[in-house]
């Protein structure tokens, strides 16, 4: 039961960290990676200064062993000295007293000794300890700097995808249905093509017909008549010259003549009269 349910609680927190991870903003995550890797530096500085401070503590002791082994070594030569001085003046319990106390002084020195040599391992070691931890704060410094530096570079290129995953959605609208009951981008433009050539093909046919042909010439002829028209006005009021001799005679050949011209090949003369006469009314 306890491992049923261990197992089905460890589901749980998968499932629970995928969903999160798969909705979890980029940059925020960054900066998370960011403020615990400059926390872990803070411990790991806090880590070596403890250790050089464990180093600086057995330097302290070792100086501090060698300076009382330096002490106690010259209290016993100083003792020997006085028992030496006592024995020659024949004060033997005095001598006595004064070698007791260099004996004594002397296995001060001896465990002196001893505790500056384990002083001096000690400090060895609390030595290359401080070494390696600041070999690793260093080591540790540079990381979170190219991290710092790179920081900048991720959030560009998430700035870039974001954009890019923008631009690809929006295009891909464009080939898709906006809605279920919408028609595509793609279904509009076809249909306006098609009533465009529908158009173009209706008016293509239009300016083909006959109807239409038979516009375009009476509408040539009724603008030909109302120029003619406008001349004749103009020639009336004096705003254009009247026709030439040359035109004169000219319209009087072109006039049809009578039967009895017509046998003797001449023109009819009263007729030729009467046009030279209406055109130099009009004149």
């Amino acid at each position: 039961m306890a491992k049923g349910f261990k197992r089905w609680w460890g589901y749980v927190k998968a499932k629970t960290g995928s969903v999160l991870e798969e909705h979890a903003d980029p940059k925020i995550q960054l900066e998370q990676a960011i403020r615990e890797a400059q926390e872990q530096h803070k411990r790991l500085r806090d880590q070596a200064a403890s250790v050089i401070a464990n180093r600086n503590q057995a330097e302290l002791r070792l100086n501090r062993g060698l300076g009382d082994l330096e002490k106690v070594n010259a209290n016993a030569r100083q003792a020997l000295l006085m028992a030496k001085d006592a024995e020659q003046r024949g004060d033997q319990a005095k001598a006595a007293e004064y070698m007791d106390a260099a004996e004594a002084l002397a296995n001060r020195m001896i465990q002196l000794e001893t505790d500056i040599d384990d002083l001096k391992t000690l400090s060895l070691q609390s030595a290359q300890a401080a070494d390696q931890a600041k070999a690793a704060v260093e080591q540790n410094s540079r990381s979170l700097q190219q991290k710092l530096a790179e920081r900048q570079k991720l959030l560009s290129q998430l700035d870039q995808a974001k954009m890019q995953e923008q631009m690809t959605t929006a295009m891909a609208s464009l080939s898709e249905s906006v809605g279920q009951d919408g028609p595509t981008f793609e279904e509009v433009r076809q249909k306006i093509e098609a009533r465009y050539a529908k158009a173009k093909g209706m008016a293509e046919l239009t300016s083909t017909s006959v109807d239409s042909r038979m516009q375009e010439i009476e509408a040539a002829t009724a603008n030909a008549q109302a120029k003619s028209r406008l001349a004749d006005m103009q020639v009336e009021l004096g705003l254009a010259p009247g026709p030439s001799p040359a035109e004169l005679k000219s319209a009087a050949e072109a006039l049809p003549s009578s039967p009895a011209a017509g046998a003797l090949g001449s023109p009819d003369s009263s007729d030729a009269s009467e046009v030279e006469a209406e055109v130099e009314d009009k004149h």
